[in-house]
C-alpha cells in the first residue's frame, strides 16, 4: 500500500477504536518502522489528530489540542468499542486464554541472553498475530507467558470458539517455525482456556495501570494451562459446552487443580470440525438436537414454490434476512430437507469473519471440503485428491 493509503486506514481505525498500539499497526498493515513513523508523525504533528502514549500507543484526539496533553484521559468516539479507556470497572463474561512457553529455563541455558530475547520475541509476535486475527485482547505479557481475553474490549457471540481457534493456530504456527531449526530445543507452548464472569477495570497505582479481569476465571484458566501437555490446547467444561460440535475434543476426565476446591472436567481440543456453525453441528446430532419448526408455514411455502419454479428451468433467487436468532437457519434447513425429498442437490457457501481479506474464501472452502483436503496434506497429496 502507498503511504497515503496506510495513513487513511490507520486514521479510520484509530478514530473508531480510540487508541491502538504501534505493534498492532505494524502487524495489521504489514509496514516497516519507517512507514509507521511517517504515518504517526503525520497524525501527531501535521494533523494534530493523535498523540503518543509512552512510545507504545497511538491515541486519537480528533484535533482537540487540549486533549493532547499526556495528563488528560483521551476521549472516546461514540462508536468506539474500546472500553479499556474507562476508569470504572464493568462486569462481563470473558473467555480467558493462558499461553505459556515450555522449557524456557532450558532455552535460557542453551542460548545467549540476546539470542533468547529474539526467540521469545518471535514467539510473542507469532502468537500476537494470531490473537489479533481473532480479535483477542492481550492483557499482559508475563515473562514468557501471555494472558489473553476474548470478549474484551469487543464481545462476540463466538468468543469461546475464537479462543480455541487461536490456540490451535498458535501451536501450528510455532511448529512451523521449528521446521529445520537445530541447536536448541523446539519452541512449544501449553495453552489453557476457561470461560466465566469477571470484573474488568483499571488496576495498579501511580502512572502504571493496566486493564485486568478480576475473579476466579483467570485463575482457573491459568490452572487449566498447567494441566496441558506441550503443544496442546486444554479447555474447561464450561468452555467445552460453548464449542461442542465445532471442535473435536478429548475428555481428560476430572482433574484436581491447585487452589480449586473441587475437581474440574477438562478437555483437550484436537482439531476444528468441518461444520460451519453451531446450528450445523446441532443438525448433525439428528432429530434430538433440533427443535421443531413452528409458525413458518407461509415462509416455507413461499420458498418451496420458488424451488419448484427453478425445477422447470426458471432461474430463481431468494434473500432471507433478519435479526440474529429469529430462525433463518432453521427455515433454510426445512427447505433443504424438502429439496432433498425432491431429489434436489444442495450446495452451500459460508462467509467467515476470520477470512475477510481472502478473496473468494467461501468458494475455496467449499472446494477444499469437496476434495476432502486436510490441514496436514502436502501439495502432492492435494494434487492426488484433485
Amino acid at each position: 500500500m502507498t503511504f497515503d493509503e496506510v495513513s487513511d486506514q490507520v486514521r479510520d481505525l484509530l478514530q473508531q477504536r480510540g487508541r491502538v498500539t504501534y505493534r498492532s499497526l505494524k502487524l495489521r498493515f504489514q509496514v516497516d518502522d519507517e512507514m509507521l513513523a511517517g504515518v504517526s508523525e503525520e497524525l501527531i504533528e501535521a494533523e494534530r489528530a493523535a498523540r503518543d502514549d509512552n512510545g507504545k500507543v497511538l491515541v486519537w484526539t480528533g484535533g482537540d489540542e487540549a486533549a493532547a496533553t499526556p495528563s488528560d484521559t483521551p476521549p472516546l468516539t461514540p462508536t468506539s468499542p474500546v472500553k479499556s479507556l474507562k476508569l470504572e470497572a464493568e462486569r462481563r463474561q470473558l473467555t480467558v486464554m493462558f499461553c505459556d512457553l515450555v522449557s524456557s529455563t532450558a532455552l535460557s541455558e542453551q542460548l545467549d541472553p540476546e539470542e533468547l530475547r529474539e526467540i521469545v520475541r518471535a514467539y510473542q509476535q507469532t502468537s500476537a498475530k494470531v490473537i489479533e486475527r481473532y480479535e483477542g485482547y492481550i492483557a499482559q505479557y508475563l515473562g514468557d507467558g501471555i494472558l489473553v481475553y476474548f470478549g474484551y474490549a469487543t464481545a462476540h457471540e463466538d468468543d469461546a470458539a475464537r479462543a480455541a481457534r487461536a490456540g490451535l493456530e498458535i501451536v501450528a504456527a510455532l511448529q512451523k517455525r521449528n521446521v529445520g531449526v537445530t541447536g536448541r530445543s523446539p519452541l512449544q507452548v501449553r495453552i489453557g482456556i476457561h470461560t466465566g464472569p469477571v470484573v474488568v477495570g483499571a488496576m495498579g497505582g501511580g502512572d502504571r495501570q493496566e486493564q485486568l479481569a478480576m475473579g476466579e476465571t483467570p485463575n482457573i484458566a491459568a490452572r487449566v494451562q498447567g494441566q496441558a501437555e506441550p503443544d496442546t490446547v486444554v479447555i474447561s467444561a464450561t468452555t467445552y459446552q460453548l464449542i461442542h460440535g465445532l471442535f473435536a475434543c478429548e475428555d481428560q476426565g476430572p482433574q484436581t487443580l491447585k487452589g480449586i476446591s473441587t475437581p474440574l472436567s477438562l478437555y483437550r481440543v484436537t482439531e476444528e470440525r468441518a461444520v460451519q456453525s453451531r446450528f450445523e453441528a446441532t443438525v448433525q446430532k439428528g432429530v434430538e438436537g433440533l427443535s421443531a419448526l413452528v409458525g413458518r408455514e407461509e415462509e416455507i411455502q413461499f420458498l418451496h414454490e420458488h424451488w419448484q419454479r427453478s425445477c422447470t428451468g426458471e432461474a430463481q433467487a431468494v434473500l432471507v434476512s433478519g435479526e440474529p436468532g429469529i430462525g433463518k437457519s432453521r427455515l433454510m434447513q426445512e427447505l433443504k430437507e424438502r429439496v432433498a425429498k425432491d431429489a434436489g442437490r444442495c450446495i452451500e457457501f459460508h462467509c467467515s469473519p476470520y477470512h475477510t481479506n481472502s478473496a473468494l474464501h467461501p468458494v475455496i472452502e467449499h472446494l477444499q471440503q469437496r476434495l476432502q483436503f486436510e490441514r496436514d496434506d502436502t501439495d502432492e497429496t492435494k494434487l492426488e485428491k484433485l
